[in-house]
């Protein structure tokens, strides 16, 4: 949707991005320290809540999808050419991992035997054949979108604090609840 007058984005784009900021947040970071745990109970605990995480930020993140093609966007702020360039790609190859985390992340867990059953109780459906060869390669692609979708959280602060420090352009307001 075209860019309007409207000063702020829409609440529930708002609410949606901060709980996806939380959930993003939190699983990466209980990835990062799962994975070097020693087997036990206590790690596989840890994996099924990691699951459970990605699915649902799989699931928010569709709907965060759909509620930013459906509202209308917050005038653009003046910047240059290439910052303008710069934060769209930011956007677009953040929303892209928002998808491909998670699916590659179920995708692994199908490849490598172990199903995901979502909160315990609703077991989803495997989408690849148990392999191992193929459940190699998909942890290293899952790590290494991990990763790059951490490293593009990190640009994206740095260019909030940015706005917000040294441009003083009231970027962060547009994503504040409240009225505009």
């Amino acid at each position: 949707m075209p860019e309007s007058a409207v000063s702020r984005y829409s609440t529930p784009a708002v609410a949606l991005h901060w709980l996806l900021a939380v959930l993003i947040t939190g699983t990466f970071a209980l990835g990062l320290y799962m994975h070097e745990l020693p087997v036990s109970p206590q790690r596989l605990k840890l994996y099924s809540w990691h699951k459970w995480a990605g699915v649902v930020i799989l699931a928010l993140s569709a709907l965060r999808l759909m509620v930013r093609l459906r509202s209308p966007r917050p005038r653009e702020l003046a910047m240059s050419g290439w910052q303008r360039s710069a934060a769209h790609a930011t956007h677009h190859a953040l929303y892209l991992l928002f998808f491909a985390v998670p699916l590659v992340g179920w995708a692994y867990s199908s490849a490598a035997g172990f199903p995901v059953v979502l909160f315990g109780v609703l077991p989803l459906p495997d989408f690849v054949p148990v392999d191992k060869e193929l459940a190699a390669t998909l942890k290293g692609l899952h790590k290494g979108f991990a990763l790059t979708l951490g490293a593009l959280v990190l640009l994206h602060l740095a260019a909030v604090f940015k706005h917000q420090l040294i441009d003083r352009d009231g970027l962060l307001a547009r994503m504040g609840f409240g009225r505009a």
